[in-house]
């Protein structure tokens, strides 16, 4: 496979250490963008998040360790989707890519894009891992069967993947409609909403019921939107009261300390050329998440 060199590259990392071969982690970039609803330009995320790791300090001063250094992290070409005609066929594009790097024994990191995405991420993850749960961080729950007339919308992703595994959690909800809140309901989806979470009503120890509420093996699928606007206002459908920096770190370095994370992936930024900060702050989580992996998985 073909990587992008240091002065492309996520982190902008020497070859010793984004060389496809020697690299765990493995950046696919999949600008996917076709049925957002309200904002645009989550195509443009990718390119972004790459320009502003480059600005990301290696050294992480709350683990003492430098992730990029010990396990490598490889960027791929860009996914390109011009001149593909139907979501499927795009789907299937990201869906290859993923499966040829689990093939490889490696671990695959997609940035998106819009959330839509994620199904096809998820498809070769569920084929390969037994005992797997995923991890849903996003302000809205993505459960609706069918939105602006199709089933493929980021809207529904969540439904999509729930129709092949069940076993989901999701932190951070808080806009959803009626048909969303009825499946959750009925199928005892674990969502721990925020509303739910500021007002305590899942108690002091609620991170240990997501903990609990998971398998051994986890997919986690980060919208960015799950974050409060004052953290990434740059997204297509924002919503106020969401998570916080801080607190969505000690969620998941706890999850990553208990559990195997297998994939994941980082979906609806949309960047904004007057404001650099959303940019910058999805680099920072994707290599903290990194940085988390990494630890935890090299002490076992």
């Amino acid at each position: 496979m073909k990587v992008l060199n240091e002065k492309e590259n996520f982190l902008a990392l020497e070859e010793n250490f984004s060389n496809y071969e020697n690299s765990k982690y493995i950046i696919i970039q999949a600008p996917f963008e076709k049925t957002v609803s309200y904002g645009h330009g989550t195509a443009a995320g990718p390119q972004a998040i790459i320009n502003a790791s480059q600005y990301v300090e290696f050294y992480d001063e709350e683990l003492d360790y430098q992730a990029a250094f010990v396990d490598g992290i490889a960027t791929l070409e860009t996914l390109e989707f011009n001149e593909i005609d139907t979501i499927e066929e795009s789907f299937e594009k990201i869906s290859n890519a993923v499966e040829n790097v689990l093939k490889d024994g490696k671990f695959p990191i997609v940035l998106g894009g819009e959330h839509s995405i994620s199904s096809a991420v998820f498809k070769p993850i569920n084929s390969k891992f037994e005992n797997l749960s995923i991890l849903h961080f996003d302000a809205h729950s993505d459960l609706r069967d069918e939105y602006s007339g199709t089933k493929l919308s980021h809207a529904c992703v969540m439904k999509r993947i729930f129709e092949i595994n069940p076993k989901i959690t999701q932190i951070g909800i808080r806009a959803q409609c009626e048909e969303e809140a009825n499946l959750i309901k009925e199928n005892k989806i674990n969502t721990f909403y925020m509303r739910g979470i500021r007002k305590n009503l899942y108690g002091k120890d609620w991170i240990d019921k997501v903990i609990n509420s998971l398998s051994d093996n986890v997919f986690i699928s980060f919208d960015v939107d799950a974050f409060d606007p004052s953290v990434i206002p740059a997204t297509g459908t924002p919503e106020p009261g969401g998570l916080f920096w801080d607190e969505t770190l000690e969620i998941l370095e706890k999850v990553i300390k208990n559990k195997n994370i297998v994939a994941f992936d980082v979906v609806e930024l949309a960047p904004v050329s007057e404001n650099t900060i959303s940019d910058f702050n999805t680099a920072k989580l994707i290599y903290k998440m990194i940085s988390y992996i990494s630890f935890y998985k090299n002490q076992k």
